[in-house]
């Protein structure tokens, strides 16, 4: 992203300081994964995609997410887009957000659904994907 940026400076779409705000996002994207990693130790489970977890994680963020790590990497990479003022930037957002619902999300849920059962299929069905 931000090799791209300095690349193709044309298709700079916002000027400083308002590209400021994508620190917002930013530090919120990260400050969700990082307080999913801790959840994940306190309940001493296993937070690596392919390696099995232990446990169904319902509480915290995972109410409202059931996938608060990716949502987290999402909202970071778009501060970075918006702190880099390019529209190019974008890419690398947009291609995060397929990579994870197009093929990590998925290899997960069919995971989950082994190892959890009916449990996590009553959970998927109260909790969004996204939010």
């Amino acid at each position: 992203m931000i090799l791209c940026s300095l690349v193709f400076t044309q298709w700079a779409y916002l000027p400083k300081p308002w590209n400021n705000l994508g620190f917002i996002f930013l530090f919120s994207g990260l400050a969700m994964v990082r307080n999913i990693q801790g959840l994940f130790k306190q309940q001493q489970t296993e937070i690596n995609t392919f390696k099995q977890p232990q446990k169904l994680i319902t509480t915290g963020l995972f109410r409202y997410s059931r996938n608060p790590v990716y949502l987290g990497f999402s909202m970071a990479l778009f501060g970075v887009a918006i702190v880099l003022g390019n529209i190019i930037a974008l890419d690398g957002f947009l291609a995060f957000i397929i990579a994870a619902n197009l093929w990590y999300i998925p290899f997960e849920e069919a995971e989950m659904e082994k190892q959890f059962g009916e449990d996590y299929i009553a959970y998927k069905k109260k909790v969004g994907r996204w939010l």
